[in-house]
């Protein structure tokens, strides 16, 4: 199991009884020899497309990040994702999908550097 439906399957065990929505942050960068065209490519074609067809998610976006504020510095992480989950009971079914475990799998190959964060609104 991928990291990322590892951390799904976790956060949905987690929140179980609760049934909470959820909204998780994604950081990442790209692995050397992944190209930027290659990932974005892959990103609106399959993995946007994919996530946002999912009945448990609200909404699924994918950001490169284009500089710090204020700063000549390069940001930390090259991309980001928002993932608005609407029920952690039917996201951890479907994220065990053998589809999304294809999806995870690719998305694996192509990022170094993944952090999961998960938040609770003020």
């Amino acid at each position: 199991m991928s990291k990322r439906c590892a951390l799904w399957n976790n956060m949905n065990t987690q929140r179980m009884e609760m049934n909470m929505a959820a909204k998780i942050l994604a950081l990442f960068n790209l692995k050397p020899g992944t190209s930027v065209e290659d990932y974005e490519e892959w990103a609106k074609s399959v993995d946007i497309p994919t996530v946002n067809g999912l009945g448990s998610i609200e909404k699924f976006e994918v950001f490169k990040t284009t500089g710090l504020l204020f700063s000549e510095d390069k940001p930390p992480y090259e991309y980001f994702e928002t993932i608005d989950i609407l029920d952690m009971d039917k996201f951890g079914q479907e994220a065990g999908t053998d589809a999304m475990q294809k999806i995870s799998a690719a998305f694996q190959g192509m990022v170094d550097d993944l952090v999961f964060i998960t938040t609770e609104q003020l």
